[in-house]
């Protein structure tokens, strides 16, 4: 049957209707990426450009070194061992942080399993990762040990070993990364929430460069991460469990070497289309231990910016002991308890400034211009109260005030001397800790004081006493005399009657 070419127009017209209206409704089930992956290589230029030009908050602190322009959107320099912010650009906005996500698990890895421990890969761990993502290429079925599974995350970055790993530490991902995200609130991240163990894009898997560098603060004070995570490349063996023979290679280039930086502690790369490239990196050098972040920056600008960092960091702060440069504390507690080997009070004070503590300074300030507050708000257990350190408002570091906590010795003059065999020294008494001694100059000093003020006191009572009796005894006499006296005067004179015999009235 033959339709006229009116109908034939009204099927095309209707059909073309359906097609419209069935693309805008797939577009509608789309979710709107906020941070759609630029579309061209003069878009990528153009937007770290505008990157460049962003404030760095760290120059608005009033003679603070300034730091270097960098195109990263986030970025931060933490001095680890005392928390001092050096360098601070948007450290607090809400960013991707793609593979760098794997530090937080290698981590909780780290924390909740044994090196030893055999890591079985699930069907699930294996082919749930977006197809051509980072992986070694592990079946399912296979099998290797926890800390193999390791290197595979920090140096291959391997996104189905970290789902593997995943699973095997909580049981399941999910809980997983309910770890993840208590473990992030426990660190001080309050900008954080994960939603995988790998990094792989989602729009509520995301970070900020301040709360990276608290997880990357956490991650270098394990060694055995320290080590993995400085590791250029790695050799996995044939096993039974894992048939191939193969090397991976890191591709973080100041681990590797390609671009020479002294002192590289270890870190992880990351990239997305919508993270562009993170970086984090540790290195340590003139007593300070250095912690960067880059977050959205262009490829190889995130190596770049973290070395002007490094070297703005290094270049232009040093470390300053408070115990060797404190003036306005007395910590002088008391005067006649001391904790040392010196029972004659050669001793230190029971309360000492922490001898390792040091603020981080730039270059161009003395100790004396920082400003100080003392808190009695601490929790360690040795600890009585901290003081923190500011240099404009600026957070520099603290410095704790401690109870003594060395072991102590005291000599038992009736004991044979301690032989070397015995694994002690002479005048060492074992298993002994906190001994207090008691400054006996001190104590003896007071106790004649005492003495004497009671000498004193007692005489002085013996002569009050003494000369209250006499002048008693003296009013009683001279009392009794006028007594007399007045007794005769009222009789009259009295004469011998012998002569008055002679006389006739």
């Amino acid at each position: 049957m033959k339709h006229k070419p009116s109908t034939r127009i009204s099927y095309f017209l209707l059909s073309v209707l359906i097609y419209i209206s069935t693309v805008f409704s797939a577009a509608a089930l789309v979710p709107l990426q906020v941070n759609a992956a630029p579309s061209s290589l003069e878009e990528l230029q153009a937007q770290q450009e505008e990157r460049m030009n962003l404030p760095v908050q760290s120059n608005q602190t009033e003679d603070w070194p300034e730091g270097p322009a960098i195109g990263a959107e986030g970025a931060i320099l933490l001095e680890a061992n005392t928390g001092v912010i050096l360098y601070a650009k948007n450290i607090h906005e809400k960013l991707y942080p793609a593979s760098t996500t794997k530090l937080m698990t290698c981590l909780l890895a780290a924390e909740n399993s044994s090196m030893d421990e055999i890591v079985t890969f699930s069907r699930d761990a294996v082919f749930s990762i977006e197809q051509g993502s980072s992986n070694i290429g592990i079946d399912a079925g296979q099998a290797m040990p926890m800390e193999e599974c390791l290197y595979g995350i920090l140096v291959a970055s391997a996104n189905e070993v970290a789902a593997a790993v995943a699973e095997h530490v909580a049981g399941s991902r999910e809980a997983f990364i309910d770890m993840m995200n208590e473990k992030a609130v426990e660190l001080g991240c309050m900008d954080t929430h994960f939603v995988n163990p790998h990094g792989l894009f989602d729009e509520q898997h995301y970070t900020t460069a301040y709360d990276l560098a608290l997880i990357a603060k956490a991650f270098f004070q394990n060694e055995l991460l320290s080590k993995i995570g400085n590791t250029p490349s790695y050799h996995f063996k044939a096993t039974a469990d894992q048939p191939d023979d193969f090397t991976v290679k890191n591709k973080h280039q100041l681990i590797t070497g390609e671009i020479p930086y002294e002192g590289i502690k270890g870190g992880k790369t990351g990239y997305t289309d919508e993270a562009r490239q993170t970086l984090v990196t540790c290195a340590e050098r003139n007593g300070m231990k250095l912690i960067c972040v880059v977050m959205k920056e262009e490829s190889p600008e995130q190596f770049n910016d973290t070395v002007k960092l490094f070297d703005y960091g290094f270049n232009n702060f040093t470390v300053a002991r408070v115990a060797e440069n404190e003036t306005k504390y007395n910590i002088d507690d008391t005067v006649f308890f001391h904790s040392s080997y010196d029972i004659f009070g050669n001793s230190d004070s029971i309360l000492s400034l922490n001898q390792e503590s040091y603020v981080i300074l730039p270059k161009t300030v003395d100790f004396e211009e920082l400003t100080s507050e003392i808190s009695y708000d601490v929790s360690e257990e040795n600890q009585i109260a901290k003081i923190d350190y500011y240099y404009h408002g600026a957070y520099v570091g603290t410095a704790s005030i401690d109870l003594a906590d060395r072991e102590h010795t005291s000599y038992d003059f009736t004991r044979e001397p301690l032989r070397a065999e015995n694994g002690l020294t002479p005048y060492t008494v074992d298993n002994q800790k906190n001994i207090i001694f008691i400054n006996v100059k001190i104590v003896l000093l007071v106790i004649l004081i005492v003495a004497a003020l009671l000498i004193v006191i007692f005489v002085i009572r013996d002569i009050v006493t003494n000369y209250a009796f006499i002048s008693g005894n003296r009013n009683r006499k001279r009392k009794k005399y006028w007594n007399r006296k007045k007794r005769n005067r009222d009789k009259g004179p009295t004469f011998p009657s012998s002569r008055f015999d002679d006389f006739n009235f």
